[in-house]
């Protein structure tokens, strides 16, 4: 069982490499909104505990199955303790459901600008109906750009099989082929 993370700041492109990488790969793509979303809509807020809840039954359950993998998309705040221990959490639950599990770790970066850019294309709002409200996903946008760090320092990232990507000026497809080609998915 491989676990794929693609992690990074908003509007990065995470979800849109996600799928590219899934099209080219026997990974299944399970985007950081595919949770958050039902429970905004059922809930009416974002509610993180249940959120990260159902995260766990996905995340248990796939590590069971007889799939090849996963590609698991999340924004990383390197600054908060409590991120890292989640990352080590999803970890333990796939070493518990198969412990023969591999773990990949894609960090994106991408300018500020673009990211702006990409914080409003169609694809994005297709997948992300709490992002439509282009005036608050912009608010929150710089806001957690101003509360958190989402970039690496050189020689933070602790894990064996990891790279970095800016990918300011690279396609999805692009990304998605460097990603599969550097881990021989």
């Amino acid at each position: 069982m491989k676990l794929v993370n693609i992690f990074g700041n908003a509007a990065v492109g995470k979800m849109t490499v996600g799928q590219e990488l899934a099209k080219i790969t026997d990974l299944k793509l399970f985007h950081n909104h595919m949770t958050i979303e039902p429970v905004i809509e059922v809930f009416g807020y974002y509610d993180g505990e249940v959120i990260e809840k159902i995260r766990e039954v996905y995340f248990s359950e796939f590590a069971k199955s007889d799939n090849y993998g996963m590609i698991f998309t999340f924004m990383f705040a390197l600054d908060d303790p409590n991120d890292w221990k989640i990352g080590d959490h999803i970890e333990a639950l796939f070493k518990e459901g198969n412990p023969d599990s591999q773990f990949y770790y894609v960090e994106l970066v991408a300018d500020r600008d673009e990211r702006a850019r990409r914080n409003v294309t169609e694809n994005r709002l297709l997948n992300k109906p709490s992002k439509r409200d282009i005036e608050a996903s912009m608010a929150r946008f710089y806001h957690d750009d101003e509360r958190h760090r989402f970039e690496s320092f050189e020689g933070e990232i602790p894990f064996e099989n990891y790279m970095k990507i800016d990918n300011t000026c690279l396609a999805p497809e692009v990304v998605a082929k460097m990603i599969k080609e550097n881990f021989d998915l």
